[in-house]
């Protein structure tokens, strides 16, 4: 484990990559790696990338790091593809779009499926960030699944949240709906050179328009990812709202707010996992069969689990 770690801050990518595996696996000692490196974090940029399916997110973000390589900063992504309910398998594909960034050694890039976490991005992703920013990662693109209208877990974990849009998903009502839209502090409005692009640019400007106290407002940006067009401008707007965190010393409230969703979830974890050895314990599939019959009610078995969680 000591040699892992000396390998990490090193800047190895072996290591980093084997103790993003640990804590994606919940490898026993993980938490303990997490503790000892905790204090060399900090320092990395967090930018999360969301938007429905097929807007270009890996595209864009390709796009992004290769601006940054230009500057010679290192950067990690962590591409979130979805987990299926049914088989548990993940493609793990959006990697393969930003493929020959993999041949930079100054860019590390980790596709994660979601394991059954519905916020967008996968549990381990707080973990992942904690050892890419200990590796010396100037910033992380985390890059959620698809996204619906309510899976806004990104704007838990990072520093600015770049929501990537795409012409035809919908009328200026669909614009204003509440939820995923809300999260952004950069819109980009992909596929630029699509019929509706302008009008979509303008439709999430209205949106905007609702709120008058904007402290920071949020910049709408027309971009073709495919050819780079527009990339520059959007990235300047990421770097602005970046300056504006700093500034505002908003960036420090922020973290604390991250720090305390954090806690809450490890604890959360732990809580899930005495439930876990309580109901193989308890036989609760024997108790289940009772509610059937009606001999109980989930109530009195889950005050029953509930009490020898406590315990």
């Amino acid at each position: 484990m000591e040699n892992l770690i000396e390998d990490l801050l090193k800047g190895k990518k072996r290591a980093c990559a084997r103790i993003i595996t640990m804590v994606e696996n919940e490898v026993s000692g993980y938490e303990e790696i997490l503790k000892q490196i905790y204090q060399f974090t900090g320092r990395a940029y967090v930018i999360g990338i969301t938007g429905p399916p097929g807007a270009g997110k890996s595209t864009f973000t390709d796009k992004v790091v290769k601006l940054l390589r230009k500057d010679n900063k290192k950067v990690g992504v962590i591409a979130i593809d979805p987990t299926s309910p049914f088989t548990k398998g993940a493609i793990l594909g959006d990697r393969i779009r930003m493929n020959d960034l993999s041949l930079d050694d100054d860019v590390f890039i980790r596709s994660m499926g979601t394991r059954g976490s519905l916020g967008g991005v996968s549990n381990a992703t707080q973990g992942a960030i904690k050892v890419l920013d200990a590796y010396g990662c100037d910033y992380i693109f985390i890059e959620t699944v698809g996204v619906g209208q309510s899976e806004v877990d990104i704007v838990k974990t990072a520093d600015t949240t770049v929501m990537i849009m795409v012409p035809g998903l919908g009328d200026d009502i669909q614009a204003i709906k509440a939820g995923v839209m809300e999260i952004a502090d950069v819109f980009v409005v992909n596929k630029a050179d699509r019929d509706g692009a302008k009008r979509t640019s303008i439709e999430i400007n209205m949106m905007l328009d609702f709120k008058k106290d904007w402290k920071f407002r949020p910049p709408v940006n027309l971009v073709i990812s495919e050819n780079g067009e527009g990339v520059e401008t959007a990235f300047k707007n990421i770097l602005d709202h970046k300056n504006y965190l700093y500034e505002s010393k908003e960036i420090t409230e922020k973290r604390l707010d991250r720090n305390k969703i954090e806690i809450k979830e490890i604890v959360n974890r732990r809580i899930q996992k005495l439930v876990k050895q309580v109901e193989k314990k308890e036989n609760i599939d024997e108790l289940l069969s009772k509610t059937i019959t009606k001999e109980t009610d989930p109530y009195t078995i889950g005050e029953k689990i509930f009490k020898s969680v406590i315990k």
